[in-house]
């Protein structure tokens, strides 16, 4: 049976660092409490009119660069988005004329922080079943524009950034499971209720969150996911080589490491240097596992998201 593979990896940050001293000047906070709480030292924030499908371009051209494929091979995209450019068309759709791909299909998926591994996840059926065989998964986000730069409880949270996958039939290596989730009735504790309705922004435009409430729905949620998908392969946590969760906050990491049994010289970290950038967030901590030599091939891999709805979800995957 064939799998679905990830051949390729990529992954771009927008060129403004936006770092905790900067942060300093404008709200009441500090580099040590931001450090503290979050893990977070800096984070990199969209110039004005740079758009989500422009940071998309930047990380798909360079997946597409490191599995050895161009614009001609691609028959699906999948963008997981929560900032897409605009109403509609699709994030995806706009990725794929900038990108040149003149054929297949292309889609968004929301689900805010989980949107990667969810597009991840239908990219595995849709291509193991052999209906497509190229496909580009990507998560960006311009999350700084939902943000109310007065809020120190949220502002010092996010960022901006984007990354991506190529995937392809292989028949060793690939998705070995995956596992989704969601409770709507949580909607409340991490969400944007601002709308676009006759012309005028109705509800609220910037991101609230119960940070509590989202700490103890994430260790929950996420270390019954990682048990359901090793128990849907076989696996146990001593056979993960690698660990690549949401990259939220430190604490949140942290914990959801002892919970799912990972040792910490074997997850992946890079939320101190980009912060929550939503979507963007595995797929920028998993191509920099990749990029600097960590992640091998062969190696048995934990991708995890939790996000507002609320979303969570797992992959588990031989590189």
């Amino acid at each position: 049976m064939s799998l679905a593979r990830i051949a390729g990896t990529g992954s771009y940050l927008p060129e403004r660092v936006v770092t905790n001293s900067e942060l300093e000047g404008r709200i009441d906070t500090s580099d040590e409490w931001i450090v503290s709480r979050t893990g977070i030292e800096a984070r990199h924030v969209a110039a004005d009119g740079e758009l989500t499908s422009d940071l998309a371009l930047q990380a798909a051209r360079k997946a597409l660069e490191a599995a050895g494929r161009g614009p001609g091979d691609v028959d699906l995209i999948i963008v997981a988005t929560t900032t897409p450019d605009m109403v509609f068309p699709s994030t995806a759709c706009i990725l794929q004329s900038k990108l040149g791909v003149q054929q297949g299909a292309a889609f968004d998926v929301q689900a805010v922080c989980t949107g990667f591994i969810y597009a991840l996840s239908v990219a595995d059926r849709m291509v193991a079943t052999g209906g497509h065989h190229c496909a580009l998964v990507v998560g960006a986000e311009v999350f700084s524009r939902l943000l109310d730069w007065n809020d120190r409880r949220t502002c010092v949270l996010f960022g901006d950034g984007a990354g991506a996958v190529v995937v392809s039939r292989d028949g060793q290596h690939g998705i070995l499971g995956t596992h989704l989730g969601a409770d709507g009735s949580l909607g409340h504790i991490l969400r944007v209720t601002g709308g676009i309705a006759e012309g005028a922004v109705r509800g609220n435009p910037f991101l609230e969150m119960d940070g509590q409430a989202v700490f103890r729905t994430a260790i929950r949620t996420l270390g019954e996911s990682a048990q359901t998908v090793l128990q849907q392969t076989g696996l146990r946590p001593r056979d993960i080589d690698w660990f690549v969760p949401h990259q939220a906050n430190a604490r949140i990491i942290n914990a959801l490491a002892d919970r799912v049994g990972v040792p910490a010289e074997r997850v992946v970290t890079t939320v101190a240097r980009h912060g929550n950038t939503s979507a963007a967030s595995v797929p920028l901590a998993l191509d920099t596992a990749v990029r600097d030599g960590r992640i091998q091939a062969g190696e048995t891999l934990m991708l995890q998201g939790v996000g507002g709805g609320m979303t969570w979800g797992s992959v588990l995957l031989r590189y």
